[in-house]
């Protein structure tokens, strides 16, 4: 059996593009996924968060994954989206032996931000089997021979045609875009924020001069974590120069970055007492941001990085 360190091997994977949607049912999470066949034969012990004990009738073969949660996790954000961060542990057993194959480190520093479309390279099934998991979720997954990128399953010694088990415990779910409730902001000559139905955001700056100092408004209000800037906040940002229509900064094309605060006044002033679920505009003048001309920026809070080092 091997144990990695989160993101290499079998998650180390690049950044790569996110697209912007929602999964089928993210409107109603409050049923999770559950396969009573797949209890039947795969049994499943210890407590979310360590190692499990899998135990297996072997040999285990499927031609069509499935999936059963054994718990549901209560707290912080729900898996509602194909482009959200995730902080997971993993174990993956082979059918064949009843083996496990691979482990993540299952550590108390939760170190590993991942995206679901990077895991979903590796194991196409499994954004779609943690629908719905938030934070103390344990979600088991059988997977068929075409549910593993076929390199990745070599690496780790599953023959072709094998068919394996994951037990994936969820710790931290990231929100997807700003999920707040809309804010009224009275400030005439400032940029409209516009959205996408799934949340992605868009500026209409008006003509005329920038305002001379850092302007904050708050467009939707978050009901989650306050940012004390003691950590950094993942967020989505969209920047835009005063009077230019293209993006200079537009993370949505990527992903979410950790943005630290403590080193950085202006993004303090801005972002501290913010919470989480929160839209925030902020128009920073040029000599303040270190540019050629004013910039509005669109930041979309998204989670508070404590405990994360990367």
């Amino acid at each position: 059996m091997r144990k990695i360190p989160a993101a290499l091997a079998i998650l180390g994977l690049a950044t790569v593009g996110l697209a912007g949607c929602s999964l089928p049912g993210s409107s109603d999470c409050s049923e999770p996924v559950s396969d009573a066949e797949l209890l039947d034969v795969v049994e499943v012990s210890g407590e979310v968060g360590s190692a499990p004990d899998v135990e297996l009738y072997t040999p285990f073969h499927v031609t069509d994954g499935a999936s059963a949660t054994l718990d549901q996790g209560t707290g912080g954000a729900t898996i509602t989206r194909d482009d959200q961060l995730v902080v997971i542990d993993f174990t993956l057993v082979s059918g064949e032996t009843g083996e496990t194959l691979v482990a993540s480190p299952y550590s108390e520093e939760q170190s590993n931000v991942l995206g679901l479309p990077q895991i979903s390279q590796t194991f196409p099934t499994w954004a779609d089997a943690l629908q719905c998991a938030s934070a103390g979720s344990r979600v088991v997954v059988s997977l068929a021979p075409e549910d593993i990128e076929a390199e990745a399953a070599a690496s780790i010694g599953l023959a072709e045609g094998d068919s394996a088990v994951a037990v994936i415990d969820v710790h931290k779910v990231y929100l997807g875009a700003a999920d707040g409730a809309d804010q009224f902001n009275s400030g005439t000559g400032m940029p409209t924020v516009v959205r996408t139905p799934d949340g992605r955001p868009g500026l209409i700056i008006p003509e005329g001069e920038a305002p001379a100092d850092v302007v904050v408004q708050t467009i939707k209000k978050g009901d989650g974590e306050v940012i004390t800037g003691d950590a950094p906040v993942r967020a989505h940002i969209l920047g835009v120069p005063w009077g230019e229509t293209e993006a200079v900064t537009n993370t949505w094309d990527s992903q979410p970055q950790s943005v630290p605060l403590d080193s950085d006044p202006v993004l303090a002033e801005a972002l501290v007492g913010q919470t989480i679920g929160s839209q925030v505009l902020v128009v920073v003048p040029a000599e303040q941001g270190g540019t050629e001309q004013p910039t509005v920026f669109v930041f979309d809070l998204l989670g508070v990085d404590a405990g994360i080092t990367q």
